[in-house]
């Protein structure tokens, strides 16, 4: 094994101080890891380009060489994630700079002069801060590649061959200014398999392997499964390609407001020990911050142990969970509990973004409330409990567990505060709608505390842009209420003849747990979806 690593995503409004990111890598060295690398779709200095990355935090040149230099001194090789084909949504809105470069959405156009001229910008930022030999290019998830302006100027082209003419240059560009790239390899596994990526026998077309360039690394990545035998066929169908093959799995961060420790533990043990069998040199874990990283990195240290310590050979947990205290001097255990906040109900395994969706939620629309279970408000008033303990006990980080109880503590009341609105007022009792308008007022001061203690966590650990995202986020939730409460005070009292949303028939968003029911939550993680079905 050559790396051993993670990457950290500095692209979903979170920017973390460079202050940070030196204490989360002398945390990771101590566990054995060796290596990070920064994800920056835009979030880093580009000379000449002042709308790349603007007024969201981007790292200066000499922030990302301080920081390389220092990670460098303790052993953990810093490498550039960068995006050179899509997931460039950020830089592309501003349309006034860079029409030139845009096909679609987030997407490059490719084959444009401008495109490449940009793109070696790129390179020669990176050059200037960072020491490793390796760049991450990113080109994931490009679906719409030559769909947009691309088919405008050219005609339909064959979207595989666009691709690898792009690669081709970005390729060329990076080892001009002594980069080895590697890459995603999903979209030349999803050209013979029906637009699927990871799966057992995956179809490798001899076309698609000969027309790879050998000299990009291909980053196999899945964050979703749990059987070893799939890591098994995948690692086969990389090696049928001429090209170094790394592995890159999940640390979940992503699932909303909320660690994913046991997901990570479930699918990452095979897939760390499947790696390990095909002798895969370099292997890291992905910490995404997807729709406004709302979960700090440093609650899913217990599983970045754990993960490590059984890709060596151990797999005694209790001897795993003590090695864990003498190291960072919390309870891995108590760490581990920062799961709780979607472990409710039937949740069993942490995915589905419960809590999110269920905060957000609107009170009177209230389209998620098909799944409301009884006993979960309960129960998240016994993790609030819980945690508060924790946060009480904790050395290094009790303003981490004291966000998630704040937020058990509005879920305590919010997470089913709407569905009982709506049976108080549709059965006609004017009593317990009275009582529950105070409610009301007791979860906005809750969510202010939620707040404060969120904002506390963010402001410590990343730069200020990005949390304005949040502050709307959460003010408009707590004006909602405020609204809502006024309608039922005015219902009471007779100013109102009705409240037409609460007459409406709620529908079952999670498909009488057919086709939606594993993925309804995680689809509404984005909180554009889940606070209205109208045009946000």
């Amino acid at each position: 094994m050559k790396r051993f690593g993670v990457m950290l995503d500095m692209s979903r409004n979170a920017v973390m101080k460079p202050e940070e990111i030196k204490n989360f890598a002398r945390i990771i060295r101590s566990f054995g890891y060796n290596m990070i690398q920064l994800y920056t779709e835009d979030t880093y200095e580009i000379e000449g380009e002042a709308y790349f990355g603007y007024l969201r935090g981007r790292y200066s040149k000499e922030e990302l060489s301080d920081l390389v230099a220092y990670c460098d001194s303790i052993g953990v090789e810093v490498i550039p994630c960068i995006q050179t084909l899509a997931h460039l949504n950020q830089m592309l809105k501003w349309d006034n700079v860079y029409y030139r470069v845009k096909d679609t959405g987030d997407i490059l156009l490719c084959d444009e002069p401008a495109t490449y001229e940009l793109i070696e910008k790129m390179f020669i930022s990176l050059r200037e801060s960072f020491k490793s030999e390796y760049v991450h290019i990113g080109m994931d998830e490009a679906h719409m590649l030559g769909l947009g302006k691309y088919l405008d100027k050219h005609g339909y082209t064959n979207r595989f061959e666009i691709l690898s003419r792009h690669l081709e240059k970005v390729i060329d560009i990076a080892k001009k200014y002594g980069f080895k790239p590697i890459m995603w390899s999903d979209m030349f596994f999803r050209l013979g398999n029906g637009g699927k990526y990871a799966l057992m026998n995956p179809v490798i077309p001899e076309s698609v392997v000969n027309i790879t360039p050998s000299e990009v690394g291909l980053v196999f990545w899945d964050y979703y499964h749990t059987d070893k035998a799939l890591y098994d066929s995948m690692f086969d169908a990389h090696k049928k390609f001429k090209n170094e093959i790394w592995f890159a799995g999940g640390a979940w961060t992503w699932a909303g407001l909320s660690s994913g420790n046991k997901k990570t533990m479930d699918t990452m043990i095979p897939a760390i020990l499947s790696a390990k069998e095909h002798n895969i040199e370099n292997i890291f874990l992905t910490m995404w911050g997807d729709n406004g990283k709302e979960c700090s990195f440093y609650s899913v240290l217990p599983s970045l142990f754990a993960i490590r310590k059984f890709y060596d050979g151990e797999s005694d947990m209790a001897k795993i969970k003590s090695e864990f205290e003498k190291i960072t001097g919390e309870s891995f255990d108590a760490m581990f509990d920062l799961d709780l906040v979607n472990f409710v109900g039937e949740n069993t395994d942490g995915q589905k973004c419960i809590a999110k969706s269920m905060l957000y939620n609107d009170a009177f629309l209230g389209f998620l409330d098909s799944g409301v279970k009884p006993g979960v408000a309960a129960e998240y008033a016994e993790h609030a409990k819980k945690l508060w303990k924790h946060a009480d006990a904790s050395k290094n980080y009790g303003y981490v567990f004291e966000m998630s109880a704040a937020l058990c503590d509005v879920l305590a009341i919010k997470y089913d505060l709407g569905a009982r609105t709506r049976e108080s007022y549709r059965k006609g009792s004017r009593e317990e709608l009275a009582v529950i308008a105070e409610e009301y007022l007791t979860a906005q001061d809750k969510l202010k505390l939620f707040h404060e203690k969120f904002s506390l966590l963010w402001h410590k650990e990343n730069k200020p842009h990005g949390f304005e995202v949040q502050d709307q986020r959460i003010g408009g939730l707590i004006m909602r209420l405020k609204s809502c409460r006024k309608r039922i005070i005015a219902y009471l009292s007779g100013e109102l003849n009705s409240i037409p949303e609460l007459e409406e028939e709620i529908l079952d968003w999670f498909g009488n747990g057919k086709e939606y029911k594993e993925n309804a939550y995680p689809a509404r993680n984005n909180w554009t979806y889940i606070v209205s079905p109208n045009v946000v």
